[in-house]
């Protein structure tokens, strides 16, 4: 768990992610990456040099074979405050809508349900469990499928709703996260969703596993990348052009 809170303390320092007084509220789904990131920021609130209040929120999808029980007796545990929001998302997507590739509307009504229910609440900040391997696969489904380079932001901060989402597991590699959450014998839910590890980004995951294989530092190499903002070399049309036209000047 060390190696956990030093790597999430130095992401929470890097990008500035906590201040004095913060009312944060953790995005817990309930599977492995959620329910660590939960536990280590109760850890690391007892040594934080910033104080701030935490709590748990849930968002209930709607499938009938989901049961909370385990988080809820997790959060009582850990003397975590814990709220449950139920939706009726899951038969929005799969049963009106039937969507075929429903995981990108599914992510984007879930994460709004949740922003608006902190708000409604009054958190200040929304912490999600993205851990380095989802920034290395976003970056490349945006690659691949939008033909653009992205990922998602450590810090953002939502205009309309005056609301911070914070990532402080962005340094964080998941494969620690599998091992804490063995070694610390955490309650994980399953996930119900019918198209749990049939999406893109589980592609990507296994399109980086094989190519380990080839270049071990890949995903680290990636994530390089990601930070090395002061060695973009991209393709800017108007300075390219703006090279032969000064020999004229």
């Amino acid at each position: 768990m060390k190696q956990i809170l030093g790597r999430m303390r130095r992401a929470i320092q890097d990008f500035n992610m906590i201040q004095d007084n913060d009312k944060i509220a953790v995005g817990l789904s309930g599977g492995k990456d959620s329910v660590l990131l939960l536990y280590a920021l109760k850890q690391y609130q007892r040594f934080s040099p910033e104080k701030f209040e935490l709590s748990a929120i849930t968002v209930n999808l709607g499938f009938d074979n989901y049961n909370p029980k385990e988080l809820i007796d997790f959060c009582k545990e850990i003397d975590v405050p814990y709220n449950i929001v139920d939706t009726q998302i899951g038969k929005i997507i799969f049963e009106a809508r039937k969507e075929k590739n429903p995981c990108s509307l599914c992510a984007n009504m879930r994460k709004g349900a949740l922003n608006n229910a902190a708000k409604a609440m009054g958190y200040n900040k929304v912490a999600y469990a993205h851990h380095s391997d989802d920034v290395v696969e976003t970056f490349l489904m945006s690659l691949f499928f939008e033909g653009r380079i992205n990922t998602f932001s450590p810090v953002v901060h939502l205009d309309k709703k005056d609301i911070y989402l914070i990532r402080p597991f962005v340094y964080v590699e998941e494969i620690d996260i599998y091992g804490e959450i063995k070694k610390l014998k955490l309650p994980i839910v399953k996930n119900p969703c019918p198209a749990n590890g049939n999406t893109n980004r589980q592609y990507f995951k296994d399109f980086i596993k094989n190519m380990r294989h080839d270049i071990p530092d890949i995903k680290e190499n990636i994530m390089g990348a990601i930070r090395n903002t002061n060695q973009i070399n991209l393709w800017d049309k108007e300075k390219i052009r703006d090279i032969c036209s000064s020999q004229n000047n």
